[in-house]
């Protein structure tokens, strides 16, 4: 009995295994996914004054930039996806 997870992830982005650029598409959407959603955090919490906020932004900026080099560094440019 087939029952694939993240069905409607699945059927929004479907992944060729065996096809280079499917792959890396899929990569770069997800990084860019990931990035986007930290840096929509990292708006919320330059706003709050909680008492370890400027701990969490400096690991969201370390992640985010992690990520953005990572993408460089395979060539996946901000146009790609």
């Amino acid at each position: 009995m087939d029952s694939p997870r993240n069905t409607a992830i699945n059927m929004a982005r479907p992944v060729q295994l065996d096809q280079y650029d499917s792959v890396r598409d899929h990569v770069w959407l997800r990084l860019n996914d990931e990035v986007v959603r930290l840096e929509r955090r990292l708006e919320t919490l330059r706003d709050t004054q909680a008492p370890h906020a400027s701990i969490i932004i400096a690991t969201y900026e370390r992640m985010i930039d992690r990520k953005k080099g990572f993408m460089k560094r395979w060539g996946m440019g901000s146009g790609q996806g």
